[in-house]
């Protein structure tokens, strides 16, 4: 700074001689220099003083007011010396005499010194005084003269500003500099009295601060020689001292400081009056205040270091809530003078809000808690009618949410009683716990009797609701399916009657859209349309029912964490303000990477937008992204005022060059209020604004009385702070302000709250001709402008009006007056929608005529225009004219366009050879049916309508190949040789692209993975140092993240064969959990580590050496790595992810070297592992183990199950029902162990592989004919099915999720499965219980429309014909779809869930031209009408749907898995078509007694051919009561008995298999005596039981013995008994041994206990029967089976899109590939 450099120049010279100090007493002395006049100095003489006026002097340096006062304490004086000298409490010595002989001294020179040194001083700074004033007089006539060059000089006032910062700093050293030369020439005086020395080094030093001084004037005098360094110093001088003169003439508001001990958050006032809370954060306190913040007190009754938060009642003004962190919390009722406690099961939660307030009653209150143990969190939800003066009650255990339906006070049922006491809970499914399952629920009676799902969509009810929330009149639920961002928003005005909100062709996804400030009468909403990294939306408005929503604005601002530029003035209808993105398209094609950003403002509703402008400049505004203040950004209730930062120019600066504009008149003008940011507030109605600088220096507060247009200020007291929050009372009515702040810095900044008190100013209330009326909306012209039919005024304070409005919490009252009807006051009528301009209302369905009307031969009647007012809309109708006038309709828009009861198609070649993917983006609930695929030339094509127009979507680049998004399907990735990948994120309408960190690597690793809950997360395995062909030492596969949707990437881990996220809903803590495999040391030839770490390996923990492979599933993680001895394999299995456990498998399973494992399963909380035994090549089988459920110990399920090479296994379960699944086993092992082929049976378990059947054949074939082809036993002539390993797509599957009990299959009747060519089409719609020939010959099959229509097309042949079924396979029909030539089909496909009426054919043509084609087939035009759903009577007449009950072939009832399910089928004879049915399952009916199916055989037990389970030959287990010392808590222990039930099963009572005998555990006799009462029977019940038991005895003896030889091949335990096994599937690694045809004698008797209830059960999500093979890794990670002694070498492989992506629910196809499309069994391991 300018003036401080000079004064440092200046006083350098004198630094350089050292000078005596000056003594610490002295400095007091500059004290008494002001007051003395200055006078020239006289010769040294002696003064004659009158004794009168010495003795008075004396008298009056006593103390005392009077003589007698002083006489007084004089003689005391004297008394008490007198006493102290006598009693010797003093003596009097030498000590004494030196003291009053220096206090003497003392005296002498100050009497003398002092007017000497005081005449001195004066003269020396009255002598420079005069130079200053010389010198500024001089130059203020050529300041004078150059004023106007002056006002040409821009950004002279900053400078000037700076300037005189330094000139004050200059000041302050000159006054300096003046008390060191008082305080030296004091010192020399002094001297001078004692001696001569003292009075030489007096001289010395005065005439060296005399230098001094002349240096300094000197310096200063040659600077401001420049006139330019003199005018901005003056300038700026003349500028503070006015500022200085006002902040002394005007006293200002009271300030009072207050600190405390931690960061304040929350600070709330009670609504209409001075009451505030505020909450300590770090010491947990509530502190609060009851004077408008001038004084706080700790609350009493909230423990301190217990307060998490306090929540205000937003209707009631008296209520409030604070929870606790000890789940004690506590509520008020009286502003917080009180509060009482209330205690909780359970935290609030974080996963929704957790309090709701009813807002017509303060007393009515809900509370959403959370619960969490170890592993999971539990949601439940309590309410209470009497504000917590009792016990708050349960409301729902398994709410996700739940809120008043009367959480707005605008908010109406309708009804009185449902206003009081109707809530609505977001619920976890019937059956699932996942989000996409969550149901909507509402009660009027708290859940006890009364219990309703609303229909939502289409008359029925919406899965997937993740949120609901109040706005203004509207209820909004928020609802999303699986594998999908995308939401849909669902909007009621009654709580009863939902609609789906349509925003035209956008689409809304998980966290990008943001419902903002809504009106009375429309709901708004943003949706981000652009990539994460720099996000923007379009803003629609709604109509008057929330339903329809309207385009308003394009590329909205908005940053990433969903808060959008957008803010309503307050109070003010129709005026907004909006900053818009001006490089939107640069921005979407990746060209920029800063946004432009301008500000709009509009004052009609969002119709129009115009400039803001600070007279012609454009003028932009930071705003809710860039919000630094509590509350609103702009405005306030205080009518008219706006205030906001930011800059005149092209677009938006930063903002730390920022300034404060205001309007006056809601932003039509606007001027520059502060040169600076500052945060501001409005009070008094607006007649008052107070501003502080947003800066960490900040040292004064400003306030301006006449609406910005001139401002005073107020200084702290030497204090600076750093402001954080600048409120007042919510309606801005109070002249009494906070500000909290950090004053310091760093570690020892302290906390406080600066209370601004302006009623000191005292001004006098306003009287009537103080105020104005002004209009809230002007045009141009200055002329009111109409919203919602009407104009809005308001009378306020005049800006220059010098007086307060004294109106505390009375908020300004608006006046209306009503327009004429103009077109923005219209809105489409209920059953119209806006046109594609815009323009025009067009009828959505037929219209309803009046009655009476369109009879008669009638053509025309009188109808809706298809507009009406708004509702609440207050505008004058014409006399004629008007929007909503009825016209004259034609009766033909009565009239439903009637389906066609035709089938259509539509054919679209390619000039290719053949198809490489393809990929369908499913959007379900939609008619928009997407899929993308690529051609063997490396083109990418997508299709939005299932393939009746195509267009290629990636021109400029090939396409090496297409990755959907695993987990999000309106996500796809198109990966191009290069670096460059192109993606959509929403279904290939907008193509974006982003830069890969390597070229894709070139060892057939998959290139993208894919995180299960977050989009924008993905790992990208890509090749370091690899050229084309080059496999170098250099070249290297390294695996980096983006957390950024590919914006930008961090690296893993070099030398990696995969890594994958490990993310999953039921694993705790793994949200950044990933796995990686890498090469040891780096080294592509060296063993396999694997590697996990959650914090992207900034630090990595190995969690093993040497592994072959490992998979990732929902439940759990599977691990396959080497023995010690390097020569087999062994498995361990996790469920967190952290700790893994050792798999145990049977005893009796041995295999000498476990060399591969293939993963079948886990949807059924239980793995099934198939464990290959014999490895060598078209000859490999092995057993099938299923695990508990902690995936560690393992059984036996079936054996010799066939596989092939590449390791996928013949086992597929049935998708949509649970626990059934088909395999084919190797029937002759002996002879394949030979070396001979594989000869395989099919067979088939019913309840999740207890047990195993052959299939049932059909005994008529499709013509009508008995089949004939073998007889016998059901071992000896079943029905076989070709499975998984015999598909060119493995992902084409028997069954459909949306077709629950519907089975199709190839194959044969016979001893044993034939050639495929051989084979015919069957199918089963019982879940496999009986099967009949659908169709001569070998076919592919489709479901459609959840499988009311099954389509089927010959597979290999040249053919023209589909066949269809609408009835479930019972009769077919033939459709010719092309008249041009015949086609091969290679294969046929519609959308994943099988929902559609679509489907589409990928064939070749056989003629010359040997194209590739798509042909589509529509069926929706065979009828138009909806299936009717009759939730409460499916069964019923009128219902378009039945109930089927799947159930176990050997059991009479319908139970299965212990309960009796009831899934929706549609009527086979009814005309319609099912549409949107988001579950199949209707319920559980009821849960069964236990049988002998609800059991499978324990670990280390094995299940003989007569249905009982033994222990393993030669085993002995550990002692049961080992559980004992394992456990001290444990009370009982088991005799083992052998069985275990089934995970799946929910049976109750009946066979108790696996409990028999209990006996107690040391130290717990008594409680096991007492349970062991209450679990005991009455005596009248064991008479019963033994009178049955003997009875049942002899009779089941008698009939055994009757019929032994001749109906049983064995006996099977209990009532159901298993399937026959056959004896090759019984040998190989199993050392099961062979049952006597009559081994047990056994009689059960077992009390059946029925119990009738609706218990859940999860529902098995079935895949896509997708398998993950493990092998032993060849070098450079190329799977190549077992390289061992009995192996084969080679890689095995299966192409990307058939395999690795199977549980994508992505059909597909791949005939043959080409470079880079094979990978190893690396990319194999999703489930």
């Amino acid at each position: 700074m300018m003036a401080s450099r000079l004064t440092r120049g200046a006083i350098g010279a004198a630094r350089l001689r050292p000078t005596v100090p000056a003594t610490r007493a002295l400095p007091a002395a500059t004290a008494f220099t002001t007051s003395v006049a200055r006078r020239q100095p006289e010769p040294p003489k002696t003064p004659v003083e009158d004794p009168a006026k010495t003795a008075r002097s004396i008298l009056d340096s006593l103390p005392g007011s009077n003589l007698i006062s002083k006489t007084a304490i004089l003689s005391a004086g004297a008394g008490l010396s007198i006493a102290a000298i006598s009693n010797e409490l003093y003596v009097v010595n030498e000590e004494s005499i030196i003291l009053f002989s220096l206090f003497t001294i003392y005296w002498a020179v100050a009497h003398y010194g002092g007017p000497l040194y005081k005449e001195w001083s004066d003269n020396t700074a009255n002598k420079i005084q005069g130079i200053l004033n010389a010198a500024r007089k001089d130059h203020t006539e050529a300041v004078k003269s150059r004023i106007e060059n002056v006002k040409d000089l821009g950004g002279v006032i900053d400078i000037t500003k700076s300037l005189f910062e330094v000139s004050k700093e200059t000041a302050r050293l000159e006054a300096q500099a003046y008390e060191l030369e008082q305080k030296t020439a004091l010192a020399a005086e002094a001297k001078s009295v004692l001696d001569s020395w003292v009075r030489y080094e007096g001289q010395v030093k005065a005439r060296q601060q005399k230098e001094l001084a002349d240096s300094i004037i000197g310096k200063i005098e040659k600077e401001l020689e420049d006139p330019k360094v003199l005018q901005r110093i003056l300038s700026q001088s003349v500028q503070d001292v006015e500022t200085l003169a006002k902040d002394d003439d005007e006293a200002g508001p009271e300030i009072t400081k207050i600190t405390f001990d931690g960061p304040l958050v929350n600070i709330r006032y009670f609504d209409d009056s001075d009451i505030i809370t505020a909450t300590d954060a770090e010491n947990s306190v509530v502190h609060r205040s009851t004077d408008a913040g001038k004084s706080w007190r700790p609350v009493k009754d909230i423990v301190k270091g217990e307060a998490l938060e306090v929540v205000h009642h937003p209707f009631n003004n008296q209520v409030a809530v604070c929870f606790g962190n000890q789940r004690t919390h506590w509520i008020t009722k009286d502003q917080g003078e009180t509060w009482n406690s209330f205690k909780t099961d359970g935290d609030p939660s974080f996963r929704a809000p957790p309090i709701s307030f009813h807002a017509g009653d303060a007393n009515k209150i809900i509370l959403n808690l959370l619960k969490c143990d170890d592993f999971e969190c539990e949601t439940k939800a309590y309410y209470t009618t009497d504000g917590f003066d009792s016990k708050p009650r349960l409301l729902r255990d398994d709410s996700h949410q739940c809120m008043w339906a009367r959480t707005q006070d605008l908010f109406t049922t309708g009804s009185k009683d449902k206003d009081n006491d109707q809530t609505l809970c977001v619920v976890r499914g019937k059956f699932s716990p996942w989000i996409s399952d969550f149901r909507l629920l509402t009660s009027t009676d708290y859940f006890k009797k009364n219990e309703i799902e609303p229909e939502m969509e289409e008359n029925r009810p919406v899965a997937g609701v993740a949120n609901i929330a109040g706005a203004k009149r509207y209820i909004v639920a928020a609802a999303k399916a699986s594998n999908t961002q995308e939401m849909s928003l669902y909007i009621t005005t009654d709580a009863e009657n939902w609609q789906r909100a349509r925003f035209g062709d956008q689409a809304l996804e998980q966290d990008a859209y943001t419902i903002l400030e809504s009106t009375n009468y429309s709901i708004q909403v943003d949706v981000m349309t652009s990539p994460f990294a720099l996000p923007m939306g379009s803003l629609f408005t709604s109509n008057y029912n929330g339903t329809y929503f309207t385009k308003n604005i394009e590329h909205a601002n908005r940053n990433r964490r969903g808060y959008v530029d957008f803010e309503k003035i307050q109070n003010i209808q129709g005026i907004m303000l909006v900053n818009t993105v001006h490089n939107a398209k640069e921005i979407e094609e990746g060209r920029r990477t800063e946004k432009q950003i301008e500000t709009g403002i509009s004052f009609d509703d969002g119709r129009t937008f115009h400039e803001l402008r600070v007279g012609k400049d454009r003028l932009h505004l930071h705003s809710v992204t860039d919000q630094r203040n509590s509350g609103r950004v702009f405005s306030s209730p205080a009518p008219g005022l706006v205030m906001g930062n930011g800059n005149t120019g092209k677009y938006l600066g930063k903002r730390e060059h920022a300034a404060l504009f205001v309007s006056d008149n809601a932003g039509l003008s606007w001027r520059k209020a502060q040169p600076d940011g500052h945060m501001h507030e409005f009070g008094d109605q607006g007649s008052l604004i107070v501003v502080v600088i947003d800066r960490p220096d900040a040292k004064r507060i400003g306030y301006s009385l006449d609406h910005g247009k001139s401002w005073k200020y107020k200084n702290f007291d030497g204090y600076k702070i750093r402001p954080l929050q600048l409120t007042t009372v919510p309606d801005s009515t109070s002249r009494k302000f906070i500000l909290y702040a950090e004053e310091g810095s760093g570690g020892s900044a302290k906390h406080v709250v600066i209370h601004l008190d302006f009623d000191k100013l005292d001004k006098p209330k306003c009287k009537e001709e103080n105020f104005e009326i002004w209009h809230a909306r002007v045009d141009g012209d200055k002329k009111p402008i109409c919203i919602m039919g009407h104009t809005q005024s308001y009378r306020r304070r005049k800006a220059d009006a010098d007086c307060f409005v004294h109106e505390d919490f009375k908020d300004p009252v608006p006046k209306f007056e009503n327009c004429q009807c103009e077109d923005h006051d219209y809105e489409c009528d209920f059953g119209f929608e806006r046109s594609v301009d815009g323009k025009s209302c067009e009828p959505v369905a037929p219209l309803v005529p009046p009655e009476g009307q369109c009879v008669d031969g009638k053509e025309t009647f009188e109808g809706s225009s298809g507009w009406r007012k708004i509702p609440g809309n207050t505008c004058e109708p014409k006399d004629k004219g008007n929007k909503d006038d009825p016209i004259e309709r034609d009766c033909k828009d009565t009239v439903k366009t009637p389906a066609t009861n035709k089938i259509t198609h539509t054919i679209t070649p390619f000039q290719a050879s053949r198809f490489r993917e393809f990929y369908y983006l499913e959007r379900k609930g939609n008619e928009e049916e997407t899929i993308v695929m690529r051609t063997e030339q490396r083109e990418a094509f997508i299709t939005h309508d299932h393939g009746k127009k195509w267009e290629q979507i990636i021109v400029e680049d090939e396409v090496k190949a297409i990755y959907p998004h695993q987990y999000f399907h309106e996500a796809a990735y198109f990966i191009t040789p290069s670096r460059k990948v192109f993606y959509t994120h929403d279904r290939g309408k907008r193509i974006h692209s982003f830069e890969a960190p390597e070229v894709p690597n070139q060892e057939n690793v998959e290139y993208l993975r894919f995180h299960p809950s977050e989009r924008d997360w993905l790992i990208w395995t890509g090749g370091k140092g690899c050229g084309l062909f080059d496999f170098g030492e250099e070249c290297r596969t390294i695996a980096q993240v983006s957390r950024k949707g590919g914006e930008d990437w961090t690296t893993l881990l070099p030398s990696v064969r995969k890594c994958v996220f490990a993310a999953s809903e039921g694993r705790r803590d793994s949200e950044q959990l990933v796995y990686c495999e890498q090469y040891q040391d780096e080294d592509p030839t060296a063993p396999l580590h694997l590697l996990s770490s959650n914090d992207w390996f900034e630090h990595k923990k190995t969690v093993f050496e040497d592994v072959v492979n490992f998979a990732t599933m929902s439940e759990y993680i599977i691990v396959a790595r080497r023995d010690e001895d390097q020569t087999s394999l062994r498995v361990d299995a996790s469920v967190d992810g952290k700790d893994f456990a050792n798999a145990e498998f049977p005893r009796n399973f041995q295999v000498l070297h476990q060399q591969a494992y293939t993963v079948l399963d886990s949807s059924t909380h239980a793995v099934f592992l198939h464990v290959t035994v014999n490895n060598r090549r078209d000859q490999e089988y092995g057993s099938i183990l299923k695990s508990n459920s902690n995936g560690t110990s393992y059984v036996t399920s079936i054996s010799g199950v066939s596989r092939n090479t590449a390791g996928y296994v013949d086992f597929e379960k049935m998708q949509g029902l649970e626990g059934v699944a088909i395999v084919n086993v190797v029937a002759n092992i002996d002879e394949t162990n030979d070396g001979k082929k594989k000869s395989l049976k099919t067979m088939i378990t019913h309840n999740d592989g207890a047990e195993w059947s052959y299939l049932v054949p059909p005994k008529e074939d499709s013509e009508g004919k008995q089949i004939e082809v073998c007889g016998g036993e059901l071992q000896d002539c079943s029905l076989h099915l070709h499975g998984y390993t015999e598909r060119k797509d493995p992902r084409h599957t028997y069954s459909s999720p949306s077709a629950a009990g519907i089975m199709m299959g190839i194959g044969n009747v016979g001893e044993r499965l034939g050639q495929r060519t051989d084979g015919d089409t069957f199918i089963t719609t019982d879940g496999g219980v009986t099967w009949k020939e659908a169709m001569k010959g070998t076919f592919m099959w489709e479901f459609g429309d959840s499988g009311s229509i099954i389509v089927i097309v010959e597979e290999e042949r040249p053919t023209d014909i589909v066949y269809y079924s609408l009835d479930e396979g019972e009769h077919w029909e033939k459709y010719q779809f092309t008249d041009k030539g015949k086609m091969v089909i290679a294969d046929i496909s519609t959308v994943p869930s099988d929902t559609s009426r679509n489907f589409l054919l990928w064939g070749k043509s056989v003629d010359a031209k040997g194209e590739i084609v798509t042909v589509n087939l529509d069926f929706t035009g065979l009828t138009d009408e909806e299936c009717r759903l009759n939730k409460d009577d499916p069964d019923a007449e009128e219902s378009d749907f039945r109930l089927w009950k799947p159930k176990h072939p050997t059991q009479e009832d319908d139970c299965l898995f212990g309960h009796v399910a009831e899934y929706y089928r549609k009527r086979t004879d009814r005309k319609c078509y099912v549409g949107r049915l988001d579950n199949q399952l209707r319920g559980i009916a009821r849960n069964c007694t236990c049988t002998r199916q609800d059991y499978e055989c324990e670990y280390n037990y094995e299940r003989k051919n007569d249905g009982s389970c033994d222990l393993v030959s030669g085993y002995e287990p550990p002692p049961a009561s080992q559980i004992c010392k394992d456990d001290a808590s444990a009370i009982e222990y088991w005799d083992p008995t052998g069985y275990r039930k089934v995970p799946l099963s929910t049976c109750e009572g009946g066979q108790q298999l696996e409990h028999w005998t209990s006996h107690p555990c040391p130290d717990h006799e008594a409680e096991w005596a007492d349970r062991e009462r209450r679990r005991g029977l009455s005596g009248i019940a064991i008479f019963a039981i033994v009178v049955v038991a003997v009875s049942a005895a002899g009779a089941v003896g008698w009939w055994v013995g009757r019929n032994l030889h001749s109906k049983f091949g064995r006996i099977r335990l209990g009532d159901g008994g298993g399937g026959l096994a056959s004896s090759a599937a019984g040998s190989a690694g199993s050392a099961g041994g062979q049952s006597p045809w009559i081994r047990y004698p056994v009689v059960a008797v077992s009390g059946v206990v029925a119990v009738v209830g609706a218990i859940p059960v999860v529902v098995a999500s079935a895949g896509r029967g997708v398998m993950s093979l493990f092998g032993r890794g060849g070098s450079r990670g190329a799977y190549s089976g077992l390289r061992g002694a009995n192996g084969y070498g080679g890689r095995t492989y299966t192409s990307r899109q058939s395999f690795a992506r199977g549980r994508q629910d992505f059909a597909a196809v791949d005939v043959g590939a080409d470079e880079g499309e094979l990978l190893g069994e690396d990319s194999d391991e999703e489930v």
